[in-house]
């Protein structure tokens, strides 16, 4: 299959001009009027990589984009992010005759220099959601969205002075934490889809512990798991967290215990035997592992089934 070439975009000008829009107000940050954006006529297939954020709203895409492993048919508006360095295939639909609408925040991480988002942004596990976790707002929800989105367009176009940086940084926060909320939302009002993920997953783990997987392979990942699952590992542990408050992680590990507590309860296997069917290279560390979760060693907890 012929690898098409990746066009980097590395400044929010760069974008404009590309694009057909005028010089950004502001060099770091901008919203975009996703009906003005102009996509030249020769390009057909393209992938792109951005070396800054983007949070948008499209109807009407006109084209089916991907990244990650996951396309997605944007004929409805939706949410989704993006963190820098993304690669994004992007496919033309020439049929298409939906009319464009929405917008497009563009922020360059020099922006969040100097302030709490400089950190704080990598907490927003959305940024690394694929295309086909995007989240879907009710009617409300969008005109919350949309009020911030007018707040940080009409703050930048002012006069910028000592207090702008600070107010619109807090606007881009604002706009983050209720995008989580509002995920949160979503990962419960979809109870159907999400527990059948649940009940995937039960039975991923349970069919690699039962073949005794774990002795030649280890631990499964969360990355194994979200493969298994089509999900991506950032949206799979967010899922996990709201719907049982546990990380994909944690729960691996509660069923590694499971297994742990089965083989010590039915069998006469020795402590460093139980490890290494589990996994593990050294007794020691499953016996530490064991402990930490269970408050009683190995030894302690079959001793208490006799």
């Amino acid at each position: 299959m012929e690898q098409r070439p990746i066009q980097r975009i590395r400044t929010i000008s760069e974008f404009h001009r590309l694009r057909g829009l005028s010089q950004p107000e502001h060099p770091l940050i901008s919203v975009v009027d996703y009906a003005l954006i102009k996509r030249p006529a020769d390009i057909g297939e393209v992938n792109l990589i951005f070396d800054f954020y983007q949070v948008s709203v499209k109807r009407g895409m006109n084209a089916k984009l991907k990244y990650g492993q996951q396309a997605y048919d944007f004929d409805e508006g939706v949410m989704f992010f993006a963190a820098p360095n993304q690669v994004f295939n992007i496919r033309p639909n020439p049929i298409s005759t939906a009319e464009r609408s929405g917008w497009l925040l563009f922020i360059h991480p020099d922006f969040f220099w100097d302030t709490p988002l400089a950190k704080a942004i990598k907490q927003y596990e959305f940024f690394d959601y694929s295309v086909n976790e995007a989240l879907w707002l009710s009617r409300k929800e969008e005109v919350t969205i949309n009020r911030i989105i007018q707040n940080i367009q009409q703050e930048y176009r002012a006069t910028i002075d000592a207090f702008s940086k600070q107010i619109i940084s807090s606007q881009i926060e604002s706009l983050l934490s209720y995008s989580k909320r509002f995920y949160n939302r979503q990962f419960i009002t979809r109870e159907k889809s999400n527990h059948q993920i649940l009940d995937q997953l039960e039975k991923i783990l349970t069919s690699y512990f039962t073949k005794d997987d774990l002795a030649s392979k280890g631990l499964p990942t969360v990355q194994y798991i979200a493969d298994k699952l089509n999900v991506s590992p950032k949206y799979l542990s967010s899922l996990l967290n709201v719907l049982i408050g546990q990380s994909t992680q944690q729960y691996i590990h509660d069923k590694l215990i499971e297994k742990a507590k089965e083989t010590l309860s039915t069998t006469n296997l020795s402590v460093s035997e139980v490890s290494y069917t589990l996994g593990f290279e050294h007794s020691q560390s499953f016996s530490k592992f064991f402990k930490t979760k269970t408050n009683l060693s190995p030894l302690a907890f079959r001793r208490s089934f006799h």
